[in-house]
């Protein structure tokens, strides 16, 4: 029985383990947190997983919440001018709905999971030369915590690497008491000028179902506002007050929303960026890292947790494929540009979000406001970003997408 040490218990770390102890491994994970501390604590993301990614959880039975979960039926767009001027908007809903379950939830149940298949749950907090030692014991580790002096031993990948700091402030919000959508739940996804980004969306918290507000201030703009912000009420008042001043179509589903819990706030910012995907330890040894250990995207288009179901299912893959044969650093290496074939396009159309909309981008925003069928295209790419290109980044088929668009009378 082949042994892998995982370090790191969130979505892509507990879904490997939880495939690989399917497949008769024996699998140790590390955890610098018990189930109930999570469960207790402060809101970790604002996640939303799609039907493909959704898909791979019911394939391996840790799709728990579909009964309880408010279903995300589609997509919501509003682009308005600095002044909030809405020019540009269109819903489309999906066939199959998206979830987004609070991590509080999601990770202690899954550790329950794993302990249960068979899984040796260890509560560490692993350092750098803790790490070393894991390596000396097991066939194949694999690091799937992201932050901290661990994340430091795989080194930024500067070819594919194209910011080098934050692009967004960011703040979430989970709140009960919203007004609902007449029509369906959606990713109520918002965009103004010069200003930044507003979403919200259905999603099961620890209290039961509710609503996650997600800011995206551009940096230096005025939703860059949260350095100090620590008490709860002052984050809701806030939050409340800029969607006042530059959402107000969000402001009137929110202005008599409360918190769901006084730990259902967050706010920081992230560097997007892409690291080297083995860490070569001390003693000669080497770390496999994952997920967003490796590639970290701004959450404005919901990656992270849809990135993480992928490249867990693609090292499960690769692992399994591997057979009796040593994972190498050559293997690792492998293994990781398997799954960056895949995650390169969600990458590459993140970091585009992060720019003002180039000419061509913004003619087939508005396009979509007249054409369902391209609307239903942009909406698909959040759960499948590969189909956004070429015509995505590329003026030239942009406008033969236009154009066919125009040519079938849409």
């Amino acid at each position: 029985m082949r042994r892998v040490a995982i370090v790191g218990a969130g979505q892509s770390g507990l879904f490997l383990g939880v495939g690989l102890l399917d497949a008769g491994f024996s699998v140790t994970l590390f955890s610098n947190r018990e189930g109930a501390q999570i469960a207790n604590g402060r809101v970790m993301s604002s996640q939303c997983m799609f039907h493909p990614t959704l898909e791979l959880e019911r394939r391996h039975g840790l799709e728990l919440w579909e009964e309880k979960a408010p279903p995300i039926n589609g997509l919501a767009y509003r682009w308005a001018t600095a002044e909030a001027q809405i020019h540009t908007e269109f819903e489309v809903s999906r066939a199959r709905p998206a979830l987004s379950i609070d991590q509080r939830v999601k990770v202690p149940a899954w550790m329950d999971v794993f302990v249960e298949r068979g899984g040796d749950l260890r509560i560490e907090d692993v350092s750098p030369a803790m790490l070393e030692d894991i390596s000396e014991e097991y066939e194949l580790v694999v690091v799937a915590a992201g932050k901290g002096d661990i994340a430091g031993l795989f080194p930024t990948d500067e070819e594919h690497s194209e910011y080098t700091r934050p692009q967004r402030a960011l703040s979430l919000a989970y709140l009960s008491g919203v007004e609902p959508r007449p029509a369906f739940g959606a990713n109520d996804y918002n965009v103004v000028d010069g200003v930044g980004e507003m979403f919200l969306l259905p999603a099961l918290t620890t209290t039961g179902p509710c609503e996650i507000l997600t800011i995206e201030g551009i940096i230096g703009g005025p939703m860059d506002c949260w350095d100090g912000v620590r008490d709860p009420a002052e984050h809701l008042a806030l939050t409340k007050d800029l969607a006042r001043r530059y959402f107000p179509w969000i402001y009137d589903r929110i202005r008599n929303a409360e918190l769901t819990d006084s730990l259902g706030t967050l706010a920081g910012k992230v560097t997007p960026r892409v690291r080297k995907p083995v860490a070569h330890l001390a003693n000669g040894r080497h770390a496999l890292g994952m997920a967003d250990v490796v590639v970290v995207n701004d959450p404005i288009t919901g990656q992270g947790s849809n990135n993480a179901a992928r490249c867990a299912e693609s090292y499960l893959e690769s692992i399994l494929q591997h057979g009796e044969t040593s994972f190498t650093s050559d293997w690792m290496q492998a293994t990781f540009n398997r799954y960056w074939d895949f995650a390169r396009w969600g990458t590459t159309w993140t970091n585009s979000m992060l720019r003002p909309y180039p000419e061509h981008l913004g003619r087939l925003l508005k396009a979509a406001a007249h054409d369902p069928e391209l609307a239903l295209q942009i909406a698909n790419g959040f759960s499948n970003p590969p189909s956004l290109f070429p015509w995505w980044d590329d003026p030239q088929t942009a406008d033969a997408v236009l154009t066919e668009a125009v040519g079938s009378g849409k």
